[in-house]
């Protein structure tokens, strides 16, 4: 009798692989107009005029802003601020972030659809597109054609504008760093220190790289903000939306049609929304993470609605709770709270900068803890680091005290110049029958003769022996 084993069929099985990475579709938008462009075009135009107007202005015989990094010195306006003042930059991106974070909240992406650098430089970039190599069927078919003299050459003009645009910001962007009236004349006739022209090329290249090529995609995988924003919007965040219970079900039509009898919504299907959104998406499959809330696409919607004699708003600024049919409350306990907390802290900051004292004032002791002079006095030797952060020329008193019968021997009125840091020796000395203990506290006072505003003090120890 013969018995049969059954074999195991180990045929390998078909594997399917999925491609997890898409690559990347080129959004090629179409050039369209409304309130909300004009808005953006208005609030970009301030923005260039602030960025590029400012490093001109002049204060003092002195550019207005200016980093003077090698001096640590950082002048704005009337002001200046040195590395003691950091704490205050330190302020400023707080509130800055809490500011972002209450806008946030209230309404959405508006700094990233309105103010971004981002955002404005990409839209300029798309203007650059749309005057050298037309609209976007023209710019999609020309893209499609092979190279001729008319396709280098509007290609060629594009890019030029681009690194035109993009050289101009590098050059003023440094020029908050070096004085812009010595910058470019130094770059015409190529004597511009290395640095400086690193760092024209490197922002040069980043602008043109950023707003020419990465565009949306810097937006959506490479900001932060896209991440957290989320974190933050509730059902009463304006935001942009596709109103569903009004455009459903969408379909072409033909402009006198009773759609309605035939089941439509008011959405025609045209696909404006879509060719017009810079990161490419469709407003119509709801909020999300690549949308900016740039509004281009509720621009276009009205004119679509317009030219159909339809109701404008199909798409708009509105909330979730708008959507559903509930009641949108502005005002709710997390927006009260932001407000609160940057409005606290702007008084704060406005208080620091009110108050901010203009002479600096440290303290060196000697190394040798003490000596006896030649009158039997035990002496402490200490070096006073003066620092001027007035805009003017300021005489200055000094005096010492903390302890009874202290004598303070050196210079009591010095004159420090505007920005000028001045080291000054001087001596204490003191009966050792008088010194309470080995290690006392002693206080140096700095004042302006002229202006009793203008003052300091520090604090430090005065080292005598032993008392028994």
């Amino acid at each position: 009798m013969s018995s049969q084993i059954p074999v195991k069929d180990v045929t390998p099985a078909k594997v399917e692989t999925v491609d997890l990475y898409a690559n990347r579709e080129k959004i090629y938008t179409r050039a369209f107009t409304g309130i909300f462009r004009n808005l953006r075009m208005l609030g970009g135009a301030l923005l260039f005029l602030l960025y590029f107007g400012t490093v001109w202005l002049t204060w003092n015989g002195r550019q207005a802003v200016w980093w003077n990094l090698p001096e640590r010195k950082f002048h704005i306006l009337s002001a200046t601020y040195w590395p003691q003042d950091f704490v205050l930059l330190s302020a400023v991106l707080i509130i800055a972030a809490f500011g972002l974070f209450f806008i946030t909240v209230y309404a959405g992406r508006v700094w990233c659809g309105y103010t971004c650098p981002q955002s404005v430089y990409t839209w300029v970039f798309m203007w650059a597109e749309k005057v050298t190599e037309g609209d976007r069927n023209k710019r999609m078919k020309l893209d499609k054609e092979p190279m001729s003299a008319q396709k280098f050459l509007r290609k060629l003009a594009k890019h030029s504008i681009w690194v035109g645009v993009s050289l101009l910001t590098a050059i003023t962007f440094v020029g908050y760093f070096t004085p812009i009236r010595e910058l470019i004349p130094e770059l015409l006739t190529l004597q511009a220190s290395g640095w400086a022209a690193f760092w024209v090329g490197f922002f040069t290249i980043a602008t043109y790289g950023n707003a020419g090529y990465l565009r949306e995609q810097v937006c959506i995988y490479m900001c932060p903000y896209a991440r957290f924003q989320s974190v933050m919007f509730d059902q009463d965040t304006l935001i942009v939306s596709y109103d569903p219970r009004r455009g459903e079900q969408r379909g072409p039509r033909k402009r006198d049609a009773d759609y309605k009898a035939e089941g439509l919504g008011d959405c025609i299907d045209c696909m404006m929304c879509v060719n017009v959104c810079p990161t490419g998406i469709d407003i119509r499959d709801g909020l999300q993470i690549e949308c900016i809330g740039c509004a281009a696409c509720i621009d276009a919607c009205d004119s679509i609605m317009e030219k159909m004699d339809y109701p404008k708003g199909l798409i708009s600024y509105t909330t979730e709770h708008n959507l559903s049919g509930q009641k949108t409350h502005l005002v709710r306990p997390r927006l009260i709270g932001y407000a609160i907390a940057l409005l606290a802290m702007m008084a704060v900051f406005a208080w620091a900068v009110a108050n901010r004292s203009l002479v600096e004032l440290d303290v060196l002791k000697d190394r040798v803890l003490y000596r006896e002079n030649e009158e039997g006095r035990i002496e402490n030797v200490y070096t006073l680091k003066i620092m001027n952060k007035a805009q003017q020329e300021i005489v200055y008193l000094i005096e010492a005290d903390g302890l009874d019968g202290l004598v303070y021997e050196g210079k009591r009125e010095i004159k420090a110049l505007a920005g000028e840091v001045l080291s000054v020796p001087v001596e204490l000395s003191i009966d050792p029958e008088k010194l309470p203990s080995s290690t006392n506290e002693v206080m140096f006072r700095i004042r302006s003769a002229d202006d009793a505003s203008i003052q300091n003090d520090a604090a430090s120890r005065f080292i005598g022996p032993s008392v028994r």
